[in-house]
């Protein structure tokens, strides 16, 4: 196994769909991570005590997914210095917006950076750990520069054609 860079925590398995958008993202670019499924009100022993050994572990950002009241992120960080990024899920009736809420109404001092919702989300969030990572990293900060400007050739290619 890779040397874990990048830990992805869910509040649940359900949301495992949405948040393996975030580990394509590091696979594609080449960073171990590790998935875990812990939820700050099931589990928040298991939760604190594992924020608590990521930096010995030398992870370099936390991705966090939760739904509803989406407390993950916020416990995560108030036991870690490691940047904290919160993705919230679209798992009750309120279509995420109760996650996203809950996800950017962080206290002063305990900074979680907020994605949208969903697996867009989940995706710039890891895009998000990588340019954190990549300040560091003159490799993987080449692979970026490339990645951006594979979007940028996918915009420009696209062909349209005209249907008058």
């Amino acid at each position: 196994m890779k040397n874990i860079q990048v830990a992805i925590m869910m509040g649940s398995q359900s949301d495992l769909p949405v948040m393996e958008e975030a580990a394509n993202i590091l696979k594609d670019f080449g960073i171990g991570y590790e998935i875990k499924v812990l939820s700050a009100h099931r589990t928040p022993k298991e939760t604190a005590e594992y924020a608590g050994q990521l930096q010995a572990k030398g992870v370099q950002a936390v991705i966090c997914g939760a739904g509803a009241a989406a407390a993950l992120g916020g416990v995560v960080a108030a036991h870690t210095d490691i940047p904290v990024i919160g993705v919230p899920i679209d798992s009750t009736s309120l279509n995420g917006m109760d996650a996203l809420l809950s996800t950017v109404q962080m206290p002063p001092g305990v900074p979680v950076a907020a994605m949208a919702v969903g697996k867009s989300g989940a995706k710039n969030a890891a895009l998000f750990a990588v340019r954190i990572m990549a300040l560091n990293d003159v490799g993987l900060a080449k692979k970026l520069a490339r990645f951006k400007e594979d979007q940028r050739r996918k915009v420009l290619d696209t062909k349209l054609t005209d249907k008058r």
